[in-house]
């Protein structure tokens, strides 16, 4: 997904004067030298933005001051959830009071200040009454965040080069099971490091009852899953491999990620037993594995048992 800069130029020239089209161009070269994803179209992703018409909103949403804001939440979520975020006490003689505020560190004040601590190349002179111009209420610009943060163009798409070697090896190599086991290590390791996987701890926690985080959840998942199904089915042609009757991919897919989440959940309360970092192996891999064993089957020898029936034989066998 690369950003069509051209049509980022026409949508800031579009309809303006001669003076409007030199400061507008000016704005899309600077859209285009934001980092990656910031440098993307986000008039997708942001949908609470303060503007009537579709114009307005795509205009707003990728203008680089808008990207400013999203940058100066995103430092405030690095330094809020971690890994290594701060952790204020609200009472010196007792370092167990910690204050836990969620997502109160959001407010716009807050934003605004966090504003010069982001690199260079944002818009520095960001200032509230220009956040307050974009978004009408703070719960439509926690909204958008929430919506950013969880695209899916943040975990995994960016890192596709970085998987590109262990994922060969898995499709193509002499023995993929070594492969599996330093994937799976690397996507933990990910997880645990990534603030935006505490953010969306967060979001789950108060999702319940609210439709707008639950459909931010909604969609990253279907983005990310859209993507590790892609590669699950380059596994199962390239190994000769096909799903074993009563179980389908998207299932699998949904079994996998929830397992990934769960264990890092639980890797970052007690990383004991979870992942081992001097042998970089993780339970995720296990998982992983079982997980092949228990749900494919050979594609060129006649279709076997479904899984239920399979579990069934393997139990009554065992008791007898």
């Amino acid at each position: 997904m690369r950003p069509d800069w051209r049509a980022i130029a026409r949508l800031y020239t579009a309809g303006a004067g001669r003076h409007d089209v030199s400061m507008d161009s000016d704005i899309a070269r600077r859209k285009q030298h934001l980092p990656h994803p910031y440098n993307l179209d986000l008039s997708n992703v942001l949908r609470g933005l303060n503007r009537r018409t579709p114009f307005g909103r795509r205009r707003a949403a990728n203008h680089p001051s808008t990207a400013t804001f999203l940058r100066a939440a995103v430092w405030l979520i690095q330094r809020n959830l971690g890994p290594d975020g701060r952790h204020d006490i609200a009472d010196p003689d007792d370092p167990d009071s910690l204050i836990r505020p969620l997502l109160s560190f959001l407010s716009q004040q807050a934003v605004t200040k966090a504003v010069r601590h982001i690199p260079a190349g944002f818009d520095r002179t960001a200032k509230v009454s220009m956040l307050r111009n974009r978004w009408r209420r703070q719960s439509d610009f926690v909204a958008d965040v929430l919506r950013f943060v969880l695209w899916a163009w943040h975990y995994p798409a960016p890192h596709k080069d970085e998987m590109a070697g262990l994922t060969g090896e898995i499709l193509h190599g002499d023995d993929p099971v070594p492969a599996i086991h330093r994937l799976c290590y690397w996507d933990m390791s990910r997880h645990l490091d990534s603030p935006m996987f505490r953010l969306s701890l967060v979001a789950v926690a108060q999702a319940e009852g609210d439709p707008v985080i639950r459909e931010a959840i909604s969609e990253r998942n279907a983005e990310n899953g859209a993507l590790w199904k892609g590669f699950y089915e380059q596994f199962l042609n390239a190994r000769g491999l096909r799903m074993r009757p009563g179980v389908t991919l998207d299932e699998c897919v949904s079994l996998f990620a929830a397992v990934a989440d769960g264990l890092a959940v639980r890797a970052l309360a007690d990383p004991g037993g979870v992942i081992d970092d001097d042998e970089q192996r993780c339970l995720l891999s296990k998982a992983a594995l079982a997980l092949i064993a228990g749900c494919t089957e050979p594609a060129g020898r006649p279709e076997g048992p479904p899984l239920e029936q399979a579990v069934t034989t393997l139990l009554k066998g065992a008791s007898t």
